[in-house]
């Protein structure tokens, strides 16, 4: 039987069960968190298996410290908290190089056997993997994956304006990038 929190009562209650070493309440708030730390992890390492890795090891993590949890922010926001790290960390020890190559190998190929300008999905893609790490990772977590600006502060530990800024200047960077296809929009 799984139980999925309905409120903080409940979701506190779940987490003294899992301290208390209750397997079902630990599957419990698994399942109520894992969809969204996975589109989280997914979202910043753009790998479907890498993202199945980090939200493991996210999850790993969370239940090895939970008793650290203090409650003064919401478990989702610490789960996000640790996510951020684990993925952001992750990609650090793979230095993304290997993704990039790959990308620049398949644009040089791919632009010898064609000609026309890719799509505007293709190159927002492409826009947001040559964000700086910064402003990638607020950018994704606000306006992908709809996190407010305080939870973000809270995850990258940084602070609300800063997450604020640090949107703006990831949104000019891909208006820039994208700046050709503004024509195409207009009627």
């Amino acid at each position: 039987m799984t139980v999925a929190p309905a409120s903080s009562v409940d979701e506190r209650e779940l987490i003294a069960r899992v301290r208390a070493g209750d397997a079902l309440a630990e599957r419990a708030l698994y399942d109520a968190h894992v969809d969204r730390v996975f589109r989280l992890a997914y979202r910043l390492a753009g790998d479907d298996d890498l993202a199945r890795d980090f939200t493991q090891e996210t999850f790993i993590r969370a239940f090895e410290r939970l008793d650290s949890f203090r409650g003064e922010a919401a478990l989702s926001t610490w789960l996000y908290t640790i996510a951020t790290t684990v993925t952001l960390n992750g990609l650090r020890k793979l230095k993304r190089r290997g993704r990039e190559i790959e990308l620049d190998h398949a644009a040089e190929v791919a632009g010898g056997a064609r000609r026309a300008e890719p799509d505007l999905k293709t190159r927002l893609y492409a826009a947001i993997d040559a964000l700086s790490e910064k402003y990638r990772t607020v950018f994704v977590m606000h306006d992908v994956e709809g996190y407010t600006h305080e939870e973000i502060a809270t995850a990258l530990n940084v602070e609300v304006g800063t997450s604020k800024a640090q949107l703006s200047r990831a949104r000019a960077k891909l208006r820039e990038a994208l700046a050709d296809f503004a024509g195409e929009w207009v009627p």
